[in-house]
C-alpha cells in the first residue's frame, strides 16, 4: 500500500504532538535499565541487555562529543525554524552516538526543536519512512514547522557505518554480536564525525533552498 506526501506530513504532525523531549527520552531509558526491561513490545533478556548498554553509552556521548569550529558556524547560521523528529527505542545499537549528535544539534540551534518517539507505539509512522524496505531505526524526519511539509529523513545510520555492516552482511549473511560490539568500537572511533557530517549537509542545503 503506497502512501501519500500528505498522508506522511500527518503522521508526523501528529507523531511531533506527542514526542518526548530529549531529557524525557533519556530519563525513560533509565528507569528500564534500572528494572532491567526495555521499550518497545518485545521483552527479552538481550533487549534488557542492550537497553542498559545503551544508556551508559548516552551519559558517555553526553560528555564527550564536541564539534569543530567549522560545524558549529555552520548550525548555527541555519536560517529556517525545523522540526526533527526521530524513531527510536532503548535497545536500539546506532541510537546512542547518532541521537546525541542531534541533541547536541539542538542545543546550538535553537530553531531546531528535537522530538523523539518509539518505533512499536507508531507503526505507521515508522512504515512511512521505512530503509530499503526495513524498520530501521534511529530515523530523524525532518519537518517545516510552518507548512508541515517533510522535508527529509535521514538514518539509521552514517554512509561509512552502513557501509561496514553492508560488507559484513556480503560476507557473513547475518549480523553477529561480536560484529556488534566491533561497531560500537567503530562508533567510538569515529567519534561522532560521520553523523555530524551528513547531517551539517542537511542543514547546509535547507539553508540553501530557503534563499533560491
Amino acid at each position: 500500500m503506497t502512501i501519500t506526501t500528505l498522508e506522511k506530513q500527518d503522521l508526523v504532525t501528529k507523531a511531533f504532538k506527542n514526542a518526548m523531549t530529549y531529557a524525557e527520552y533519556r530519563l525513560l531509558v533509565e528507569n528500564h535499565a534500572e528494572s532491567f526491561t526495555s521499550t518497545g513490545h518485545t521483552q527479552t533478556e538481550a533487549l534488557s541487555n542492550y537497553t542498559v548498554l545503551n544508556y551508559r553509552r548516552m551519559k558517555r556521548w553526553d560528555k564527550i562529543l564536541r564539534f569543530t569550529e567549522e560545524q558549529q558556524k555552520l548550525i548555527t547560521e541555519l536560517n529556517r525554524s525545523l522540526n526533527w523528529l526521530v524513531i527510536t527505542e532503548s535497545w536500539c545499537g546506532d541510537a546512542p552516538p547518532a541521537v546525541a549528535v542531534m541533541q547536541k544539534i539542538a542545543e546550538l540551534q535553537p530553531a531546531i526543536d528535537l522530538k523523539l518517539v518509539l518505533r512499536d507505539e507508531n507503526p505507521q509512522l515508522m512504515d512511512a519512512f521505512l530503509t530499503n524496505g526495513s524498520k530501521s531505526i534511529p530515523k530523524l524526519i525532518i519537518q517545516d514547522p510552518k507548512d508541515d511539509s517533510v522535508l527529509m529523513d535521514w538514518g539509521s545510520r552514517s554512509q561509512a557505518a552502513q557501509k561496514l555492516v553492508d560488507d559484513f552482511k556480503e560476507e557473513n549473511d547475518v549480523v553477529t554480536a561480536t560484529f556488534k560490539e566491533s561497531l560500537q568500537q567503530w562508533y567510538n572511533q569515529d567519534k561522532g564525525k560521520s553523523v555530524v557530517k551528513e547531517l551539517a549537509e542537511i542543514l547546509r542545503v535547507l539553508n540553501l533552498e530557503t534563499r533560491m
